[in-house]
């Protein structure tokens, strides 16, 4: 009797143990990096470079905040707020077809209702994709993955975007 309960209980932790090391194994650790001078985003899994995208930074006037942030909330076709102005979702939005909101309030990654500025420091301090590339990312991101934005281009951050 009293084998069989050590018999169980040692299977009980194989099976929890081992549970464990496969979830080990499959996790995934994402970040999002935004170098500002370079006006590109680089999406990155487990040290990979996944995918590269082209974007529009905060103007001069209304620089893009520098730091480590996570991804609070991820909205589609969302609605934009500003003081004295409410844009409903379409071709007008501001925000384009989706919105991806940092832990920096106010802030965020999203689509466009003019791609023209992509390449260009024309935000009013978000990240601006084009919005079949928002989509893109939108698909390959969740809450809490980070979201590093850089003001400048070290070494380290310029070998992200090197065209493979």
């Amino acid at each position: 009797m009293r084998t069989n309960r050590i018999i169980q209980a040692l299977a009980i932790i194989a099976t929890v143990g081992g549970a464990r090391a496969f979830a080990d194994e499959t996790t995934v650790v994402r970040r999002v990096v935004v170098s500002i001078p370079d006006r590109k985003l680089a999406v990155v899994e487990n040290d990979a470079v996944i995918r590269v995208f082209h974007v529009a930074v905060g103007a001069p006037e209304s620089p893009s905040p520098v730091g480590t942030f996570t991804i609070v909330n991820r909205v589609t076709n969302p609605t934009y707020y500003h003081p004295g102005k409410v844009i409903a979702p379409g071709s007008t939005n501001p925000v384009g077809t989706r919105w991806i909101g940092l832990s920096e309030k106010g802030f965020g990654i999203h689509g466009t209702d003019d791609p023209k500025s992509i390449g260009h420091a024309r935000s009013h301090g978000c990240i601006r994709l084009r919005n079949q590339d928002v989509e893109r990312l939108f698909a390959l991101v969740r809450g809490g993955d980070v979201v590093e934005l850089h003001a400048e281009r070290t070494p380290e951050i310029a070998e992200l975007f090197i065209e493979r």
